[in-house]
């Protein structure tokens, strides 16, 4: 169940009305890295959750999503209230009012058309909001894996836009969002590693054979060596070639021998004669044929 505070999590004071401002925040309420795709990660995570304590957290952290959603929301309409009135209305000249939404020069007069000023489940590109950014794939140590990346991600959007915007209550209201990505990154670093062993993800070991290794397959100036790939752990390959599991590298199948012979068919039928040399499209197009014809 799921109960509205008409309060915001966190209080918005805008200073002036910027509609190009405005279209810079719709990154964070439908954009990949945003808090309604946020909100959604956890919720399907949360609602298939067996651990009690994870379940607990995520639909926590699900739940203030929401919040912040809310909160990007309100940003973006009070950002927008001046020019949604005066869009609704027609008070400016048709030349003033689309100067006046264009703003920094971008597409903010777009979303104040289609959406009448309101926020929009768009990023700030005008790309609608899709399931896609939901990327849970119902294993935990994968999960919050995830969880920790997207987060780190969403913190980089708002340092962004902090650094986009001179107003003192819109940075303050992002320097709060921003916090909670800290925090929520904290908290599924301690959820992920509650779980022992977490790596590597899932059930299944890897191939003793290749888990180890490290393959040298971008060769020539800068190579280099590190952590990463040298130390008693590694097993570097300085020059691998194909196949790496001691076969030959060609791919095969097994037919049966009613499918062998519909194959060949087909090889046959589709052979290439290297001898012939039609005149073709290309020909005519380039002017080619035209020389051909003259010599």
């Amino acid at each position: 169940m799921f109960v509205h505070n008409k309060r915001l999590q966190y209080t918005v004071r805008v200073a002036a009305p910027n509609p190009g401002l405005a279209n810079l925040m719709l990154e964070q309420f439908g954009g990949p890295q945003g808090e309604l795709a946020a909100a959604m990660r956890y919720f399907v995570q949360g609602v298939s959750e067996d651990d009690p304590g994870r379940k607990d957290m995520l639909m926590d952290i699900a739940t203030e999503e929401l919040s912040h959603l809310e909160v990007i929301g309100s940003i973006v309409g009070m950002l927008n209230k001046g020019a949604k009135g005066e869009l609704a209305e027609g008070v400016e000249k048709e030349a003033d009012l689309y100067r006046s939404l264009t703003g920094g020069g971008n597409d903010s007069h777009i979303t104040s058309l289609l959406y009448g000023g309101g926020p929009a489940l768009t990023n700030s590109a005008g790309v609608p909001w899709t399931a896609a950014y939901v990327d849970s794939i119902g294993e935990p140590t994968a999960d919050l894996r995830s969880n920790i990346a997207a987060e780190a991600r969403a913190k980089i959007v708002y340092e962004r836009l902090i650094n986009v915007t001179d107003d003192p209550g819109i940075k303050d209201a992002l320097k709060f969002l921003m916090t909670r990505e800290i925090a929520h990154q904290k908290s599924f670093e301690k959820a992920l590693h509650a779980i022992q062993p977490n790596f590597p993800q899932g059930k299944l070991p890897g191939d003793p054979q290749f888990a180890n290794v490290y393959y040298n397959l971008s060769q020539g100036e800068g190579d280099l060596r590190g952590p990463w790939n040298q130390g008693p752990e590694w097993e570097f390959v300085e020059d691998p070639q194909p196949a790496v599991d001691g076969g030959d590298g060609k791919p095969s199948v097994d037919l049966s021998k009613a499918q062998q012979k519909v194959v060949q068919q087909m090889a046959v039928r589709t052979q290439s004669d290297v001898s012939v040399d039609p005149l073709t499209g290309a020909d005519l197009g380039s002017g080619a044929a035209v020389s051909k014809g003259k010599s």
